[in-house]
C-alpha cells in the first residue's frame, strides 16, 4: 500500500535540467534554438516550433571518363543548405529576431536536443512572416545561411543507458 508521502513524491531531476534518456528513442519536446553574438553566452529564441534537417550532404564530383559504361562520382565538399526554423510569433521574440534581420553579420547558433546532444553552427539570417489566416496562429521563419557547421556534440554518456 502506498503511503501519503510516496504519493506526493516526484522526480525532482525532471525539473532540475536533467536530460532525457534516449535509449529507446527520443521525443523532440524540449528541443531549443539559441543565438549568441560571440559564442560564449547563448540566449534562447522563444517559440520555436520546427527545427529543420541538420547536417550537410557532399557534392558529387563527376569522374566519369569515356571508357566507363556507367557514371562515376566521388564525394566533394559538404553542402549545407539554408536552415529554416519555424517560430510562433510572440511579439517580443519577433522584435528580438528582427533586430539583426538581414544585417549580414555572423552569429553563433546552438540547437540543444532533449537528451543533451547539441548542434552548433555560424551564419547570418533573415526573418520572414508566415501567411496569416482566419483562426490561424501567426508565425515567422528564421532562415540561416550557414557559413560554418553544423557540428554535433553527442549527448553526455550519463544521459543514455542503452545502445
Amino acid at each position: 500500500m502506498k503511503t501519503k508521502e510516496s504519493l506526493l513524491a516526484f522526480d525532482l531531476q525532471r525539473f532540475a535540467g536533467a536530460t532525457a534518456d534516449a535509449s529507446a528513442g527520443l521525443a523532440a519536446t524540449g528541443t531549443t534554438l539559441a543565438m549568441s553574438t560571440d559564442g560564449t553566452e547563448f540566449a534562447d529564441i522563444a517559440g520555436v516550433k520546427t527545427i529543420p534537417d541538420m547536417g550537410a550532404d557532399p557534392e558529387n564530383i563527376d569522374v566519369t571518363d569515356l571508357s566507363d559504361t556507367k557514371k562515376k562520382s566521388v564525394p566533394g565538399i559538404q553542402n549545407t543548405s539554408t536552415l529554416a526554423f519555424g517560430v510562433v510569433y510572440k511579439g517580443a521574440n519577433f522584435a528580438t529576431a528582427l533586430a539583426h534581420d538581414g544585417d549580414n553579420k555572423q552569429y553563433k547558433f546552438k540547437v540543444t536536443y532533449p537528451d543533451g546532444m547539441t548542434a552548433t553552427f555560424t551564419g547570418s539570417y533573415t526573418v520572414k512572416v508566415g501567411n496569416v489566416a482566419v483562426n490561424g496562429a501567426m508565425d515567422f521563419t528564421i532562415s540561416i545561411i550557414t557559413s560554418e557547421g553544423p557540428d554535433f556534440t553527442p549527448a553526455p554518456s550519463s544521459a543514455s543507458t542503452g545502445a
